[in-house]
């Protein structure tokens, strides 16, 4: 078995909730980056009707287990400019 077939058989289908964060997390935040032209509450309002779309056209996202949740923390990395 290659490492392509051993990913795919460690993928779950991801929760309409992680998602949802994962698109907020996207619209807030350029990497760690905090976007100033999205509102909180428009990005899960946009969030929120993609997942309804993705949904009801019959998508499946999935995610690699252990893979790391969005970090919309306010704090910079130490590592980072």
């Amino acid at each position: 078995m290659n490492g392509a077939d051993e990913t795919k058989e460690d993928l779950s289908p991801a929760s309409p909730s992680e998602i949802a964060e994962a698109l907020i997390h996207g619209l807030r935040y350029d990497g760690r980056r905090r976007v100033h032209d999205a509102d909180e509450l428009m990005a899960r309002v946009v969030a929120e009707r993609l997942v309804e779309h993705l949904e009801r056209s019959g998508f499946v996202l999935c995610r690699r287990p252990g893979a790391p949740q969005p970090d919309a923390t306010p704090h910079r990395h130490p590592h980072g400019r």
